[in-house]
């Protein structure tokens, strides 16, 4: 299931380094200054900023920190102009990739995505090329303990509107509407949850098994070259990978 694999991967990257945290607090920071330049740094009249802020905090990215990256993107916006591009391609044995970038130089973040690429046995594509394999939906992840009950869980997400849910083994994946997720997420944070992740994907409407040791390997050195850049923001993918990537 794409669900347990993509909820492994967000596992290991909250449970790297202090250096693996500062880059995706560096990350997150970016996707503030967009959301603040569309919407205004008032979280309570920018529902895309109370997404990222939500973001944040499923991140664990201190309060201080949070109102930092707010007042600078207001305060500074003028000084860096940040875009959002999405980079879409074939990885190794044919595995779809959406790149989601934001970045203040559209020349040097295509040739580095490029470069990760074709260093790695995939190519680029053409947008369109392989987003009609992924459905946008809106994730949330709610920790599960021993005194949770999951029937009860069940009737709180669908009561916030949410369309479906799945019982991990120590997590719920709540699935909503990308139009809804913030209204959702909102309501159920009301009814005193909190998430252990909580953003819009793109998730594969089918996952492949790559082909052999060698596709899988190139695979997470492609994920591990694109997650190590700065302007890259999410990757998206329709691999089955093993729950456990050690690729360090």
């Amino acid at each position: 299931m794409s669900g347990h694999s993509k909820w492994a991967n967000i596992k290991a990257k909250k449970g790297k380094t202090d250096a693996v945290r500062g880059k995706i607090f560096t990350k997150i920071g970016r996707e503030i200054a967009i959301a603040v330049r569309e919407g205004g740094s008032n979280p309570d009249s920018n529902s895309k900023l109370r997404d990222v802020i939500a973001k944040a905090k499923s991140n664990n990215m201190p309060n201080d920190n949070i109102q930092r990256s707010i007042k600078k993107a207001a305060g500074e916006l003028g000084n860096v102009i940040y875009e959002e591009i999405t980079y879409e391609g074939y990885g190794p044995g044919g595995i779809a990739l959406i790149v989601e970038t934001i970045t203040d130089s559209r020349n040097r973040t295509a040739s580095d995505v490029r470069h990760a690429f074709s260093k790695n046995g995939g190519s680029m594509g053409v947008t369109g090329s392989v987003n009609f394999m992924f459905d946008k939906k809106g994730v949330l992840v709610i920790e599960r303990t021993d005194e949770t009950d999951e029937d009860e869980m069940m009737m709180t997400v669908l009561d916030a509107g949410a369309e479906d849910m799945e019982a991990l083994d120590d997590a719920f994946e709540v699935i909503t509407d990308p139009n809804e997720f913030s209204a959702i997420r909102e309501k159920l944070e009301g009814e005193g949850l909190a998430f252990l992740s909580a953003e819009v994907q793109m998730v594969p409407q089918n996952t492949v098994v790559p082909a052999d040791d060698e596709v899988l390997t190139k695979m997470g050195k492609l994920l591990d070259m694109l997650d190590d850049n700065d302007d890259v923001q999410n990757v998206w993918h329709n691999a089955e990978l093993p729950e456990e990537e050690d690729e360090d």
